[in-house]
């Protein structure tokens, strides 16, 4: 009995050197014919949407369409190197399909497809052949054969890097404008000073899993495959693992850290700390420590970018016939710098003047700094005394623009 397959690229109606987009714009076509939603009740048309569904879910990912043109089905559990190897014949008597021995890793494994229908497999379904109790099959494609595909092993131990880490530091407003030091303590893994991050201490015992013989057996429903043992490798041998790291090779500290902070440094910049993430083992290279900075606020100043901002207020004649005011910077180390502004007159709330280069050193260019930006804020006085008030209706008759008038004209 020849071995059942989908064709999915008839299933979309198009050719198999269609280009993605091709793939594309013929599921969504028939999307658009089949949804469930264009015809209520229809089983067949349900049928169909999950079935173009499917395909389109395979022949859209370029890897999973790959292994789909090699081996004529797919798999979530198939991977791709194995693929190629059975494209190649790798698997001896054609795959899928065939009976024959599939060798890999000089280890064969005996199985015979024929018989087996592919499709009910990637369906989910039963396949025929070999029944379970309830009917079924007994497992999925993935259950059964997941070990035949990766080789039934681990791959075998070598060096192996450590894994980076990464932590967010808070640091003050200051610190991060002018510079200095933090400091935080980090939870990392070190090479276990026992086995020197070997993971063994030396010598062998027999592998408890195959029980020596270097081989397990693998149950699907009434099938059983006999394949090479993970945990030794088919040699029947296990080392002695490290009592103190309990094999992991890395033991967990805790660990006080003092790093610089650059003069400019932004709040979410991303600092890397080469070498200072988690140990390898069997002499791999430890990993990287990545530090967040989440820099603190100030009352008086808000630092956008390498900018910052300050609302200043000024009064009414200030505004109005123009001044010389002092501001703030942060030129001095306790931000207690001066500089003056000049106020142009008829200056208006809101108004934004511009300081050149009194913002924060840049991180990223030497030599470079921000502005600082002045936003005015007029300060209207509270008025007491008559001849204040006086004055002030005299201002009004001499000045009798309304300045709602624009606003109104609008409306």
């Amino acid at each position: 009995m020849a071995t059942q397959t989908k064709d999915y690229y008839s299933t979309l109606g198009v050719k198999k050197t269609a280009s993605a987009e091709d793939i594309r714009k013929a599921f969504r076509k028939l999307a658009r014919k089949y949804h469930p939603d264009v015809n209520p009740g229809d089983k067949k048309a349900e049928d169909k949407f999950k079935e173009i569904s499917e395909a389109n879910d395979v022949l859209s990912d370029e890897k999973k369409r790959k292994i789909y043109d090699q081996l004529g089905f797919y798999s979530d559990n198939i991977d791709p190197a194995a693929a190629e190897a059975a494209a190649r014949g790798g698997y001896g008597g054609g795959f899928p399909g065939g009976a024959g021995r599939g060798s890999r890793g000089g280890q064969e494994v005996p199985f015979d497809f024929s018989g087996f229908d592919f499709s009910d497999f990637q369906s989910g379904g039963s396949a025929g052949g070999a029944e379970s109790p309830g009917g079924g099959f007994g497992g999925s494609f993935k259950d059964i054969f997941g070990g035949i595909f990766s080789g039934g092993r681990k791959a075998a131990r070598g060096p192996r890097p450590g894994t980076d880490l990464e932590y967010q530091v808070s640091v003050d407003f200051w610190s991060a404008v002018r510079g200095g030091v933090a400091r935080l303590e980090i939870q990392r893994q070190e090479a276990c000073q026992t086995c020197k991050g070997k993971s063994t201490t030396g010598g062998s015992i027999e592998c408890p899993e195959c029980s020596g013989t270097g081989q397990v057996t693998q149950m699907g429903g009434r099938m059983k495959f006999n394949i090479q043992c993970p945990r030794c490798n088919g040699t029947g041998k296990v080392q002695n693992g490290c009592p103190t790291c309990g094999g992991e090779g890395v033991v967990t500290r805790k660990e006080p850290l003092e790093f610089r902070i650059k003069p400019g440094t932004r709040d979410g910049q991303r600092i890397r700390l080469a070498g200072k993430g988690n140990a390898g083992t069997d002499g791999g290279a430890p990993g990287d420590l990545y530090l967040i900075i989440k820099v603190g606020t100030h009352p008086v100043f808000t630092r956008v970018g390498d900018d910052i901002h300050v609302t200043v207020p000024v009064t009414v004649a200030e505004a109005a016939l123009g001044a010389k005011i002092e501001v703030p910077t942060i030129d001095t180390h306790d931000g207690g710098g001066r500089t003056q502004l000049k106020i142009p007159p008829g200056t208006q709330t809101g108004q934004k003047l511009r300081l050149r280069e009194k913002g924060v050193p840049s991180a990223a260019h030497e030599g470079k700094r921000g502005d600082e930006i002045v936003e005015v804020k007029i300060v209207v006085p509270k008025v007491q005394d008559e001849r204040s008030k006086e004055i002030l209706r005299e201002l009004a008759k001499l000045n009798p623009e309304d300045p709602r008038a624009e606003l109104l004209a609008e409306v």
